[in-house]
């Protein structure tokens, strides 16, 4: 497993995060097949809010984690976020991310 306690640069599709926490897991489906699998967390304003959720609805994305070496298709495994409403002025939440390998 690879964890990153700082800030690490990561590519979902074409948009660039700054991201914290960031791990690697392995993830086991049902049918016995292992996916890898990538944890982490970033802050969305509300300047931001509309593009990251209009991203975030696709559901598959590209996935590079240069410092991972990491560049593949991935499918959301787990999100949560701390607000449901980033429309009011200066708000800004904490978002989690899970993204495993698509197979």
């Amino acid at each position: 497993m690879n964890t990153e306690k700082t800030s690490t640069e990561i590519w979902i599709d074409e948009r660039r995060f700054d991201v914290t926490g960031l791990r690697e897991f392995v993830v086991e489906r049902t049918d016995g097949r292992d996916r890898r699998t990538f944890a982490f967390d970033f802050k969305v304003t509300h300047e931001q809010y509309h593009d990251v959720a209009t991203l975030l609805y696709k559901g598959t994305f590209r996935l590079r984690i240069p410092r991972f070496g990491y560049d593949g298709v991935t499918d959301i495994h787990n999100y949560s976020t701390s607000l449901d409403n980033l429309y009011e002025k200066d708000a800004v939440g904490d978002y989690h991310l899970e993204l495993a390998e698509s197979l």
